[in-house]
């Protein structure tokens, strides 16, 4: 027999928990950390031979705004491979492919014609960069301006896309992957 007054005392201490940590800032920053060690165990590794837009041309239009406030428009990236990642601080899962991602930059930072692009989607771009700094990653941060490309365009954060030299899709994800592993840094670096 269910005893309910204790079932509803458990999910009255769940749910104002829950309540604590959502009103004091909290469930992003566990709920990422969570998410994190779930990508470690390999379980969301990506697959670079099931994407739905690869080979579609990448359009290179619209600007990015650096940490320094300098403007680059995304037509100085033809020639180059990119790796393309749309986040923002609110999104756990975001946060929890963020080591992943930093640890690949620091292994491929000095691949030759390689660059990333972590485009915050934060209104408040400060908030980005606070979060990038306190965490100690060493990617580029970028804000768009005005208008972002439609090839930029996603139903969901995170989305990652690598876009290959000659301006085609090669890679396209929309959810957390763990970015860091051996497979797909071969690919990356192939490019």
């Amino acid at each position: 027999m269910v005893n309910w007054k204790k079932e509803l005392k458990s999910w009255g201490i769940m749910l104002g928990i829950l309540g604590i940590l959502y009103f004091t800032g909290w469930i992003t920053p566990i709920a990422g950390t969570i998410q994190s060690v779930i990508l470690s165990t390999g379980l969301f590794n990506p697959d670079t031979d099931k994407n739905e837009k690869a080979n579609h041309g990448f359009i290179y239009q619209g600007q990015l705004k650096d940490r320094n406030g300098k403007l680059i428009d995304l037509k100085d990236y033809k020639g180059k491979t990119l790796f393309i990642n749309l986040w923002a601080t609110w999104c756990a899962p975001c946060r929890a492919e963020m080591p992943h991602i930093a640890s690949l930059y620091e292994k491929v930072k000095d691949q030759e014609n390689l660059e990333f692009l972590m485009l915050a989607l934060d209104d408040d771009f400060n908030k980005s960069e606070k979060y990038v700094d306190a965490e100690g990653f060493g990617f580029p941060v970028f804000q768009a301006i005005g208008r972002i490309s439609p090839s930029l365009h996603s139903q969901s954060i995170p989305t990652t896309l690598v876009v290959n030299k000659e301006g085609k899709i090669v890679f396209y994800r929309e959810g957390m992957s763990n970015f860091d592993t051996v497979e797909f840094r071969e690919f990356l670096t192939k490019l």
